[in-house]
């Protein structure tokens, strides 16, 4: 699990312990994801399953793709299909992603790097290794994030960014136990460069055995962790938490997780993905890849896509 890494966290701006009057977020609960399978066959856990989604808003769902290491001519993706109403971040870890979608958004992922489309009014897009990768086989591991609009944005204009990894922001905490990759939003004064329409923050933290950290964490935001490897504590009062499982955090200004002392291999860090964001709170009517306020909306969405008026599969290109 490489993503984007330095070979020494303290060189990288640290982010500031809060002091003792911050009030530490409890657990609510842990949950662990069931496993199941996406798009063309490849296998997936879903972190959000069996949790009430007054916990989730703004966040619609979260798959963890993999970590799954492909033979030659295993690699698998999704084909063409449509969306609207929300946002999908994928952030890969491991391996090789080509996003095309019909409103001329696309491009390459590898290691570390995030594509984050704005669905919107409506697009088709389509998800799959690159042809090299399905012949030579070879490891895959990523997850993809679905973020809802509220009703004000539902039908703004489709948009797509291409986050390279370079570009996300580094940071340690102040013992360098842990490196964070800030995706998107802020986080004790500095911005990740994911923009999005609903006020987020997503953070993938690596911790070191033994380390802790404690995060300034909006108020306003719920907040939820996802092991993506290794075995820790979340909370000051220490629930175990492991890869495949999900935290659900109260009320507070801060969020504290710790890694076990010794971990299992092959995973010698815990790895957590951080995030939180303002709940939107209003009706969700979510049917398949539709994310709308209403069954009526969801109707006219399903009509628009049979019409052809969320966009044409674009023809094949030739070299």
């Amino acid at each position: 699990m490489p993503a984007i890494t330095v070979e020494n966290p303290l060189t990288l701006p640290r982010v500031t312990t809060p002091g003792p009057t911050a009030v530490p977020r409890p657990v609510r609960t842990v949950v662990t994801a069931p496993s199941g399978f996406e798009g063309e066959g490849f296998p997936v856990r879903r972190a959000f399953a069996g949790i009430d989604y007054r916990h989730l808003d703004p966040f619609i769902m979260m798959d963890q793709m993999g970590e799954v290491e492909y033979a030659p001519g295993e690699p698998k993706g999704t084909p063409w299909h449509p969306h609207r109403g929300f946002e999908t971040v994928t952030y890969l870890l491991d391996g090789t992603f080509v996003h095309q979608d019909s409103a001329g958004g696309g491009g390459v992922i590898n290691d570390g790097d995030t594509q984050w489309m704005t669905a919107g009014s409506g697009l088709l897009h389509i998800e799959a290794p690159p042809e090299e990768l399905v012949v030579s086989g070879g490891l895959f591991h990523g997850v993809q994030l679905w973020v809802n609009l509220p009703a004000r944005d539902k039908m703004t204009t489709p948009r797509y960014q291409d986050i390279g990894g370079r570009n996300i922001r580094l940071l340690s905490t102040e013992d360098g136990g842990g490196l964070l990759r800030l995706i998107a939003g802020e986080l004790d004064g500095h911005e990740g460069p994911g923009i999005t329409h609903t006020p987020i923050t997503l953070v993938h933290a690596t911790l070191a055995p033994g380390a802790q950290v404690t995060l300034p964490w909006r108020p306003d935001f719920n907040a939820l962790g996802y092991v993506l490897a290794g075995r820790g504590t979340a909370g000051t009062e220490g629930h175990p938490v492991e890869l495949g499982q999900t935290v659900v955090f109260g009320a507070g200004d801060t969020v504290t997780v710790r890694a076990n002392t010794v971990q299992d291999a092959p995973a010698p860090n815990l790895e957590i993905l951080l995030l939180g964001g303002l709940p939107i709170r209003e009706p969700m009517a979510h049917y398949g890849p539709f994310v709308m306020n209403t069954h009526a909306e969801l109707a006219q969405a399903f009509d628009d896509f049979q019409a052809g008026r969320l966009g044409r599969v674009p023809a094949a290109r030739t070299p």
